[in-house]
């Protein structure tokens, strides 16, 4: 056995007894290019973050105090970090403006403000699917997945009040119904039920809080720099990892915008991912979702979209119209409305203050609501 293999089976359990981790000990990645607050802002981030647990390499631009490797260019720096992920010799990696194949985006980290409570928000890069819909449900294996690599045993799932949020929380019922086992959060507010309101946001009600890309990147936006004006990125943990279902790097995506703060707890956030092994919870959580007949279930969403309803449907008389049927998706009044219409019902279409509304005549109530069951339009 050579020197240099004893010396660092020496150095091993010399850490192993400081830190009480007698696992190997992982290196976490940090490219140092294209930050809009320069090379020292990241490199004060793994400053900040040094420990004793995890050993912290940098990609880009080197620095004296860490294992560093060079590169000229953010896509060679790319390039270097895919092939220390490909190869093992880190664990995880933190970077900037990184493109993801389709069916994977990122799930990220914020703490609220006021309680400093800390909330997934899946997901906020990367584009899960191309029907919006598909994508949030998508979204939600990948946020709980994500929660449950950070050591959160059984997260619970609130779905942000967004275009398509009853269409998905009507999906993952069915996932449930079928067994795919998840606890849905509670609203805050006084009507409850598992579409959160704004109040819920601010409040971390869910462990994982699904949402659209572009509307999660504006959130993480918001939570991170609401404080500093909003150049500067001071709170959270990143837009966070990469998660699909066949997805086996661990790169985590940091704003440009991100401060010294945030790339330190980025870089936290990489190295629990890593040691938690999302890719393979997210594996796992695709398989019991398939088990419960998930690619079926988008089958026939793809199916609704497509032959959703074109037809002309004569308005029925009008009449007063007072009681108000909630839980109809946004991307379905239209055509929630014009069923009741052919059933001879007259109906309005309007925005009540938890979301999208059918007004019907209160004696048509319980009926409507049938025929709206029924179609699958309400649960």
């Amino acid at each position: 056995m050579s020197k240099k293999i004893i010396s660092e089976v020496l150095l091993e359990v010399a850490n192993a007894i400081e830190t009480g981790n007698f696992g190997k000990k992982l290196k976490v990645g940090l490219t140092t290019l294209g930050s809009e607050h320069g090379f020292e802002n990241l490199v004060q981030g793994a400053i900040l973050a040094k420990n004793p647990i995890f050993d912290i390499v940098l990609i880009g631009e080197g620095h004296k105090d860490f294992e560093s490797y060079e590169a000229k260019d953010e896509e060679e720096a790319h390039k270097i970090m895919e092939d220390l992920l490909d190869r093992g010799e880190i664990a995880s990696c933190v970077t900037m403006h990184y493109n993801f194949p389709i069916g994977v985006s990122t799930v990220g980290r914020v703490i609220t403000p006021a309680r400093g409570r800390e909330m997934l928000l899946a997901t906020t890069t990367g584009t899960s699917a191309t029907n919006r819909v598909e994508a949030m449900v998508r979204n939600t294996l990948y946020g709980i997945a994500t929660a449950k690599s950070l050591g959160i045993e059984n997260p619970t799932v609130g779905i942000a009040n967004v275009e398509g949020a009853r269409q998905v929380e009507k999906i993952l019922l069915d996932l449930k119904g079928n067994g795919y086992n998840f606890e849905f959060a509670t609203s805050q507010r006084a009507d409850g039920g598992s579409v959160m309101r704004g109040n819920d946001l601010l409040m971390a009600t869910p462990d994982v809080m699904v949402v659209d890309s572009l509307t999660g990147n504006l959130f993480m936006k918001v939570f991170s720099a609401f404080n500093t004006g909003g150049d500067y990125e001071a709170s959270g943990y990143g837009y966070g990892p990469g998660v699909g279902e066949d997805y086996d790097r661990r790169i985590l995506i940091l704003s440009r915008a991100s401060g010294s703060p945030v790339v330190a707890n980025a870089l936290k956030y990489a190295y629990e991912i890593a040691k938690g092994k999302v890719n393979e919870i997210a594996k796992l959580e695709y398989k019991k979702a398939n088990n419960a007949k998930l690619g079926e279930i988008i089958s026939k969403l793809k199916v609704k979209k497509e032959g959703s309803n074109t037809e002309e449907v004569k308005v029925p008389e009008k009449e007063v119209v007072t009681s108000q049927i909630s839980g109809v998706d946004i991307l379905d009044l239209e055509d929630a409305t014009k069923l009741l219409w052919k059933h001879g019902i007259y109906a309005e279409s309007g925005m009540g203050c938890t979301g999208p509304i059918v007004l019907v005549n209160s004696s048509k109530k319980p009926n409507a609501k049938e025929i709206l069951k029924e179609a699958g339009y309400i649960s």
